[in-house]
């Protein structure tokens, strides 16, 4: 087996590169990304952002445990987006656990983190949904689609509905092969995300895997105000992917005015996604009344960025940039992907709707 890269072995490494390096397997093959997921856990990464309870970092407050992810979720985008996509869903799980877990379950968490177990959060559903059914013996009916790192990751929380209340949040088991299937998820990028589908017909539910009360995964602004986690994570593949192509510039490229030019537009806008971002992640913090609105604008700054990013990238590496093998060919098909992620569109319409019903209202009549 080959051995993980550490930073520790090579003084001039970071995290970033050892990711970059074995994302080349990942995405020839497309398979789970176990080793990278191992240099997580070295990193300390892997259980920073649990609960405290539970062996997390005990933070001042929420706007220093936010600075800190951000920091995390980019870094690890940077070197791979779709470990960075696995990594925001451990993420995510260890904030409700710590929001709304009970006292046993951190200490579970805790137990689990000290082996090493990756948690997702998976809520895309195909219709009808999962649903919490019975009523001495309750079991799960349906399964989960895009479920990064099915069959991978140890544990998910899953969401799902009962009869007569608001969704609420299971914890169950992600890595029976039996459950598991990833014959649909062939894609261009994003491959070792291996989000395909996982199915939970027939899941015996007990009071320990219920998380919180109804309605609490959708409490808002956590629940919409939370999108810029993933977006720190783009934002760190459109970083990589500017440095990449900083990189591939000759220097008679380098003396092309035009070049220089569209190499300065990408970059500052990748500049600009990254104040809207460290400010939705403040935000967010705080639960501001504007939370939510600066979240969506945060989603539209970022996939402009990265959309220029992947423009800029062919321009100026040319053919070069759509090589199997290439560093940049891999960041583009990763980002085009990822940009993708739960309608940005409508996110940008919404931002949009409530930027001029607060700022811009309307008064008295038009003539």
């Amino acid at each position: 087996m080959t051995a993980i890269p550490k930073p520790r072995d090579n003084p001039a490494a970071s995290l970033p590169d050892d990711l970059a390096q074995l994302g080349e397997r990942y995405d020839a093959v497309s398979r789970f990304p176990s080793e990278s997921l191992d240099l997580l856990v070295v990193s300390g990464l892997h259980r920073r952002f649990a609960p405290p309870e539970a062996g997390g970092e005990a933070f001042v407050d929420e706007e220093a445990c936010n600075a800190s992810m951000l920091t995390a979720l980019g870094e690890v985008g940077h070197g791979d987006l779709s470990v960075g996509r696995l990594f925001e869903g451990h993420v995510n799980a260890l904030l409700l656990f710590r929001w709304y877990g009970s006292a046993s379950q951190k200490l579970w968490l805790r137990e689990q983190l000290a082996r090493g177990a990756w948690f997702g959060v998976w809520a895309s559903e195909p219709h009808p949904g999962v649903r919490i059914a019975g009523s001495e013996s309750l079991r799960l009916t349906g399964g989960k689609s895009f479920a990064s790192g099915a069959g991978g990751i140890d544990w998910s929380v899953v969401t799902a509905s009962s009869e007569g209340e608001a969704r609420r949040l299971v914890v169950v088991c992600a890595n029976d092969p039996e459950r598991t299937d990833l014959s649909g998820w062939r894609v261009r990028g994003m491959r070792a995300s291996v989000s395909g589908s996982y199915d939970l017909e027939g899941v015996a539910v007990t009071d320990a895997m219920l998380l919180g009360q109804p309605g609490e995964y959708d409490r808002e602004p956590r629940f919409t105000a939370g999108a810029w986690r993933f977006c720190a994570v783009q934002l760190g593949g459109v970083d990589a992917l500017i440095a990449e192509t900083a990189r591939g510039m000759h220097p008679k490229v380098r003396e092309d005015p035009i070049l220089r030019q569209r190499f300065a537009k990408a970059y500052i806008a990748a500049r600009n996604a990254r104040f809207w971002v460290e400010d939705a992640a403040r935000k967010a913090a705080a639960e501001a009344d504007d939370a939510i609105t600066t979240a969506r604008i945060a989603r539209g700054v970022v996939e402009d960025a990265g959309l220029l990013a992947i423009e800029t990238a062919a321009r100026i590496l040319g053919t070069r940039s759509a090589f199997d093998g290439q560093r940049a060919d891999k960041i583009a098909r990763d980002l085009s992907l990822y940009l993708r992620q739960a309608g940005p569109d409508y996110a940008r319409d919404e931002a949009a709707k409530a930027i001029l019903s607060r700022e811009f209202a309307l008064s008295g009549s038009l003539p």
